[in-house]
């Protein structure tokens, strides 16, 4: 298995730990509330979700987008050894609060590992690899270690090296955009040219991206709940997430990178009526 595939959730190697350890308040995106450490109550004995085809009929969408980034194989077969909360509950407690760090660690494992594809950043390569194998150090600590990571700290020195890389891989695009962390719910950018555009952090939720052009546009962060992404070209585009693609609303037009999968729950286009005599 390489780094890539160990950063895509394997729930049939998870002990169903996003449907445990985490909140999560009655909302449009969940029908209940839940306490952290709480299991859901559609979460099956065998750890498998009893409603997974119909999460969203049943008032759950918000299970439907998330995406642990492998954290949850790695803190069930790894961490604890493949000893279930189940069958071990003195784990369950340090299981569930080991989880949300090893999550976050993933998730700058995902950023790494696609900045080093990047070969405008290939000055920063070296530096990348540094913080790769450091993050990956301490996602493979024990459960007492992984409770000790200062993730904040971390997190800033690595975001440190991703700017820089962002920087590195758009400077060749005239007249970038900078929207970094701009107020743009509920947007009109139908058809916008967005390439290159810095949009890290940016609130993009409800906005219409239909037809934009965001390619080389860096995304780390971005909130795309329910933004509108029908025919948009998203490839190139950097640090862009499968939770966030998740998140929005695509089609069968909009253009992805290959390491990202098209949500199930995209619409396909109307294909064109034939003409009748």
């Amino acid at each position: 298995m390489t780094l890539s595939d160990s950063l895509k959730a394997d729930c049939e190697s998870c002990f169903g730990l996003c449907c445990v350890a985490l909140p999560f308040a009655a909302s449009a995106d969940f029908a209940i509330d839940k306490n952290a450490g709480q299991p859901c109550p559609n979460l099956e004995t065998d750890f498998r979700c009893g409603i997974h085809r119909d999460l969203r009929k049943r008032g759950f969408p918000g299970c439907t987008v998330y995406d642990c980034f492998g954290a949850g194989q790695k803190v069930s077969q790894v961490t604890f050894s493949g000893r279930d909360w189940r069958r071990a509950p003195e784990t369950a407690t340090q299981m569930f609060a080991v989880f949300p760090v090893v999550r976050q660690l993933h998730e700058l494992l995902w950023y790494l590992t696609e900045a080093l594809t990047l070969d405008p950043a290939r000055e920063l390569h070296d530096e990348l690899r540094a913080a790769l194998d450091e993050t990956t150090r301490l996602s493979r600590g024990d459960a007492d270690d992984l409770l000790v990571v200062d993730v904040p700290a971390h997190r800033q020195a690595v975001n440190k090296l991703l700017l820089r890389t962002s920087e590195l891989v758009r400077a060749g695009t005239p007249r970038r955009k900078n929207r970094r962390g701009a107020d743009l719910i509920g947007a009109k950018l139908k058809g916008a040219d967005l390439r290159a555009a810095d949009l890290r952090g940016a609130y993009l939720i409800g906005a219409d991206l239909r037809g934009a052009d965001l390619r080389l546009a860096d995304l780390i962060g971005a909130d795309l709940r329910g933004t509108e992404l029908g025919g948009a070209d998203l490839t190139g585009s950097i640090f862009l997430t499968q939770p966030q693609l998740n998140a929005a609303k695509g089609d069968g037009a909009t253009k992805l990178s290959p390491t990202l999968t098209r949500p199930a729950h995209w619409s396909v286009p109307d294909r064109p009526r034939r003409a009748t005599r």
